[in-house]
């Protein structure tokens, strides 16, 4: 890890200060007050901030904006909820949903797996681990038979530096993490009510004392993300992923509408997952429910179920938007999921006119996802990658111009986007791409915690 990049970790998880560019940030990390509103409001100032760049470093940048736009500043119905202190997220770990307490589960037993999500997923996971080792050990189990294991299903592998910000310097210092593989070291359980044949980690299998950590944030085929996702398709095998994703989930064309973004009780994808823990036999689950700057506002501990139904109706109401339609410009700020920007472009698809300008804000040093298994298997398009390339799948149909604004942009992160899409390395040459076509006056809607935001929406589908 480099020295800049250890040092803002440190001053973050100190809640000594986080870096800002271009001006002092307006969200204060050290206090927990929240200063933005619930709803959308006009904007009057000829500046806006918006935070970007997640896990590394976590900063806001300031926008400037022409003071004769009409902004409209979507926040959150959850802006202004509560950050959790320490102790408040010690309390609900030590009173669980469903289940006897992680201390009780250790109580006689000797190893211990957790795992962790990647930073495609905008976990605070840091600040849930120091509760679980407390449990663990006072229960009885000792340092060397806790093992961390990164459940990322069909994303890439982990390395050193992702997780120390994932799990904290001082956890990686002390306790040992592995990557999971989706290919090999495999225990096989059975096949679900569905079909699906479930292989999962063998080291997860093997300990005594089984706990997943994972965040809450809606997800466009689990409903939610979260819960038994940690299992299946988390520390699952390759197969057993893409039979839930294919299968049931509808990639293969046949359409199952039981599947959808915050979708729960009926989600058959969901509901396979669910099948897939209970198989594994996860033992203690623990949800985290995050506001738009990645703290905690919601912990949700216990059964791999249960805990997380309670953590899906917490975010579900916190996370809901209201939506601008035929507005001029949508900016959609990618934040805190900026390693899949792309699929937050469903905000300009449903609130921009016809010729109007999306802008899609993806501010991060790894740029967009750099490997996915599920999208490099050729049986799901056999055609020569350059007759692939530039998909636009998650690009509103409707736009007049696409403008993605990133200082980090390689070329193989374009062919997620059309190929006329527009690329700005400042926010002075997007601000004047924008004024080419809507001069200083535009309908503009800003989301600025996009990766997190959803529309009101039902559990039930």
């Amino acid at each position: 890890m480099s020295h800049e990049l250890g040092r803002r970790g440190f001053l973050r998880r100190t809640g000594a200060g986080v870096a800002a560019i271009g001006s002092s940030p307006i969200w204060d990390w050290a206090g927990e007050r929240q200063g933005a509103p619930t709803t959308a409001r006009r904007e009057d100032s000829r500046w806006t901030s918006v935070p970007t760049r997640e896990h590394y470093g976590d900063t806001e940048e300031k926008l400037e904006v022409p003071p004769s736009w009409d902004l409209r500043v979507h926040h959150m119905e959850g802006a202004k909820a509560p950050v959790l202190t320490s102790e408040q997220i010690r309390q609900r770990i030590e009173t669980p949903i469903g289940t006897k307490r992680l201390a009780e589960i250790a109580s006689g037993k000797r190893t211990a797996i957790v795992t962790f999500d990647d930073l495609t997923r905008a976990t605070p996971t840091a600040e849930i681990v120091p509760h679980i080792l407390s449990e663990l050990k006072l229960g009885g189990i000792r340092d060397d038979g806790i093992l961390f294991l990164a459940s990322y299903g069909s994303h890439r592998p982990m390395v050193h530096e992702e997780a120390a910000h994932k799990l904290g310097l001082e956890c990686v210092g002390r306790y040992p993490w592995i990557n999971h593989n989706i290919f090999e070291n495999l225990v096989e359980l059975g096949r679900t009510s569905r079909g699906n044949l479930i292989k999962v980690n063998r080291h997860f299998v093997q300990a005594d004392v089984r706990v997943t950590i994972s965040g809450v944030k809606s997800h466009v085929t689990a409903g939610y993300g979260g819960g038994a996702k940690a299992i299946l398709p988390g520390v699952a095998w390759i197969e057993s992923i893409n039979y839930f994703h294919k299968t049931i989930g509808g990639l293969s064309g046949n359409e199952n509408k039981t599947v959808g973004p915050c979708k729960i009780f009926k989600n058959e994808c969901r509901l396979d997952m669910e099948e897939a823990a209970r198989m594994a036999r996860a033992d203690f689950s623990v949800q985290v429910v995050y506001n738009g700057y990645r703290k905690v506002v919601g912990v949700h501990a216990g059964d791999v179920v249960e805990a997380h139904h309670s953590a899906c109706r917490q975010a579900n109401r916190l996370h809901r938007t209201e939506e601008t339609r035929n507005a001029d410009v949508v900016i959609v700020n990618a934040y805190p999921q900026n390693l899949q920007a792309n699929i937050h472009l469903g905000w300009a698809r449903s609130g921009l006119r016809d010729g109007g300008t999306a802008v899609l804000i993806m501010q991060h040093p790894m740029g967009l996802q750099s490997w996915h298994y599920l999208d490099e298997r050729w049986d799901y398009d056999p055609r020569p990658y350059y007759e692939t390339a530039h998909t636009s799948r998650w690009t509103p149909k409707q736009a007049g111009q696409l403008i993605v604004y990133s200082a980090y942009v390689q070329a193989r992160d374009k062919v997620h986007f059309p190929p006329d899409a527009i690329y700005t390395r400042t926010w002075a040459d997007t601000l004047a791409v924008i004024r080419r076509a809507h001069r200083d006056s535009a309908r503009v809607a800003l989301y600025p915690y996009a990766g997190i935001q959803h529309p009101p929406a039902d559990l039930d589908g």
